[in-house]
């Protein structure tokens, strides 16, 4: 359940990240309520995820889920730059998460 609780925790990262964009500097209202949601959200199940998963890996697979689909959602909805580098990086972050995955000791 913990590693479930991880995946949520970074999918809402996604959700904050992107939603802070739409906030304008947190002169937007609704905006700025949903990225704060997000926020303590995204808090809320990794503090449940590290109760089993060790602190360094569950921190670093959270920030990379969040790095990962932020990235992903900045070329998608908001025509970022497309280059083999980028996507090479983006790529190395995956590899990352997957070996903390594969090497986590819970």
């Amino acid at each position: 359940m913990a590693w479930l609780y991880l995946f949520v925790a970074g999918l809402f990262e996604i959700g904050w990240a992107v939603a802070m964009k739409y906030t304008e500097g947190w002169t937007r209202l609704w905006p700025t309520v949903w990225t704060i949601a997000g926020m303590v959200a995204s808090v809320y199940f990794l503090a449940l995820a590290l109760r089993t998963i060790p602190l360094g890996t569950g921190y670093a697979i959270w920030t990379g889920i969040g790095a990962v689909g932020t990235a992903a959602l900045g070329i998608l909805l908001f025509s970022e730059s497309v280059s083999l580098a980028r996507l090479a990086c983006i790529g190395l972050i995956v590899v990352g998460i997957i070996g903390l995955k594969l090497t986590a000791t819970p």
